[in-house]
């Protein structure tokens, strides 16, 4: 028969042995860090992000009736509890939290309130204590007015200024001493430039309380605000008379010159190309106009911004040529012609010596969509692209 060994054990060891874990120090050492910081995560009291469900992605009990005990009590209490969390989230400026937390606080005092025998029927078990109606309305309006004036602090903070503003509403709707709305409006209107409005808010809030320093600082912003508006309002419309007298005299010079004018509707985006007057006010001043210098024969272009009447093709040409692409520079002053589209649709050839003036005034072109257009060509190949020019103006048509 075989016989059970027995061994001693050192004193330490006996000890050791006899020193068992807790339970719960048992499991944690089965479990890796990891899983031990998740099912941390599960308790209400160590939570370091949300998680409404267990393990198993059922309901997380202990979370839900930690949740459960915001809402009881009256509905006052209740708004008050939102309303504290609210506040503490505002203190960090956490300002989308705190809003959620108002908002939830005006939704329990919006709800419908419920009979005493609906409270009876849900809470058989509890004692039930006689309530000062009153007190409690007066409460649940003090929450009130507090939360949408708190709300409208987040709003503003977070640049929902019209959302501000529908705040302030309805805190002064339920007292119209609040000073704190009145000036959440009124930096609300000045965000928005709204001038008229931050005026009346700020003054009627200094009504209230006429020695509210934050009040009297925000109306000096909202005068200084407006002086600058008004100053740029005088500036704007002084800046418009002008541009449209610089236009009638635009006109009247063109109708004095005989130049005739032709709008397409398909301009180039090209800024400020127009014609001008040295002096814009006087018509009888030098009149320069954008010219387009085309190339046809080698699909070419130049823009002059500035082509002065009292300035010839050929002092125009003799700063531009020679061309930079022109390599075999077959573009001089004297091999070249010029050409412009009459008002019947044909070419006119345009003296190179004559000054613009001339040729503007003869009425027999006319300047399309403020610009002028100008075509210049090798002599030698002139014909060729005249007969070319009509062959396609008559398939055109």
């Amino acid at each position: 028969m075989d016989l059970p060994i027995e061994t001693q054990s050192e004193p330490g060891e006996q000890a050791a042995a006899s020193a068992r874990l807790p339970p719960t120090m048992v499991d944690a050492k089965q479990h890796t860090a990891d899983e031990v910081l998740t099912m941390l995560n599960k308790t209400p009291l160590f939570m370091t992000e949300l998680d409404e469900t267990d393990e198993q992605g059922n309901e997380n009990t202990a979370l839900e009736a930690i949740k459960a005990m915001a809402y009881e009590g009256s509905r006052a209490e209740q708004a008050e509890n939102f309303r504290q969390q609210g506040n503490e989230h505002a203190r960090v400026r956490n300002w989308s939290d705190a809003r959620e937390f108002y908002t939830r606080a005006i939704v329990v005092l919006k709800a419908p309130p419920k009979s005493p025998e609906d409270r009876i029927e849900e809470m058989p078990e509890m004692e039930v204590v006689e309530i000062d109606e009153e007190a409690e309305a007066r409460r649940e309006k003090e929450v009130e007015e507090a939360s949408y004036t708190n709300r409208a602090l987040c709003n503003l903070e977070l640049k929902n200024y019209r959302s501000c503003n529908l705040d302030c509403a309805a805190s002064l709707r339920l007292n119209p001493r609040n000073t704190k709305a009145w000036y959440r409006s009124a930096s609300a209107c000045l965000a928005l430039d709204k001038v008229a409005e931050a005026l009346d808010a700020c003054n009627r809030g200094l009504g209230v309380e006429a020695n509210n320093s934050a009040l009297k600082l925000l109306l000096s912003k909202i005068q200084e605000r407006e002086k600058h508006l008004v100053k740029l309002s005088r500036q704007r419309q002084e800046r418009e008379e002008r541009e449209k007298a610089e236009d009638r005299t635009l006109k009247l010079a063109l109708k004095a010159r005989n130049i005739p004018m032709k709008n397409t509707g398909k301009a180039p985006d090209m800024e400020d190309t127009k014609p001008k007057l040295k002096n814009p006010l006087d018509a009888s001043s030098a009149l320069s106009i954008p010219t387009i210098l085309l190339y046809p024969l080698h699909l070419q272009t130049d823009f002059i911004k500035e082509f002065s009447e009292h300035v010839s093709l050929q002092e125009q040409l003799s700063y531009i040529l020679p061309l930079p692409w022109d390599e075999k520079n077959e573009y001089t002053l004297e091999s070249v012609d010029c050409y412009m589209e009459t008002t019947s649709g044909g070419l006119i050839k345009v003296g190179k010596k004559v000054r613009m003036t001339k040729t503007l005034t003869s009425g027999k072109v006319e300047v399309i969509d403020n610009m002028l257009k100008i075509y210049v060509v090798l002599r030698a190949r002139a014909q060729e692209w005249i007969d070319d020019f009509k062959q396609k103006r008559g398939s055109a048509r």
